[in-house]
């Protein structure tokens, strides 16, 4: 008998769920890994990111929130079939704990191939934070990339899907050296499609990194926005 006490014990243990870690943030960084990205430019975006969530005024922003601490993660997309999780969900509540998801960030392999689905990592990013054991105040899906969504689901329909679901999509929009602006139809620029077609929710907006504003600086604004809870402070929002 005592031992069916013990085993009905261990297994209550086992199917209850965990209660869910309260944060001020859940952000899922959504970057840019398809053939358009070479691999320079894919470590740009990881350092930038890594220097951002590591720099002092990110972490004072992180630590005067309610709580003190975001979970985070990091993917990166390509076609319909590949999006990769790059470093799995951390709690970031002082340099110690970004230094942890910074090193593994820039020490991951690259995984992404084919091209610009970005419906796809919006798709994934949902499920990401699903699936997370943080709960969180806002959720938010930061999509960077340099160039607009060419296929998988329906953009809008997941758009539609994840504003349903309460997230926030914010975007950075990488200008190239040397490149243009494409984006939409029509000679569309990439952040004007992206403002139209890609962001949404409370306080949403699209940050650029080009010539004048490098990706690491507009990385770092983007991520204080994003901390602060508040949009409209670049150069193009959508609320």
């Amino acid at each position: 008998m005592r031992f069916i006490l013990k085993s009905l014990v261990a297994l209550s243990l086992l199917t209850t769920p965990a209660e869910a870690e309260s944060v001020d943030l859940e952000l899922v960084f959504a970057a840019d890994g398809s053939g358009s990205i070479d691999n320079d430019e894919l470590r740009l975006q990881r350092k930038g990111w890594a220097d951002a969530l590591t720099s002092p005024d990110v972490l004072n922003g992180i630590k005067d929130g309610p709580i003190g601490a975001i979970a985070v993660a990091y993917m990166e997309w390509g076609g319909p079939s590949s999006q990769v999780l790059i470093v799995d969900w951390h709690v970031i509540r002082d340099e110690a704990s970004a230094r942890v998801f910074s090193d593994k960030l820039l020490s991951a392999p690259r995984g992404a191939t084919g091209y610009n689905s970005i419906s796809n990592a919006i798709d994934f990013s949902m499920r990401l934070v699903e699936g997370n054991a943080h709960e969180g105040t806002c959720k938010v899906i930061d999509v960077s990339g340099d160039g607009p969504n060419m296929n998988g689901r329906s953009l809008e329909q997941v758009r539609a899907e994840a504003l349903a679901k309460g997230f926030t999509i914010n975007a950075l929009a990488i200008r190239r050296p040397g490149s243009g602006r494409p984006g939409g139809p029509g000679g569309m620029s990439l952040e004007d499609y992206y403002a139209q077609n890609v962001i949404g929710g409370p306080g949403s907006f699209v940050e650029i990194a080009d010539e004048t504003q490098p990706f690491a600086l507009a990385a770092r604004r983007k991520l204080l926005t994003e901390i602060a809870g508040t949009g409209g402070t670049t150069r193009h929002t959508r609320r």
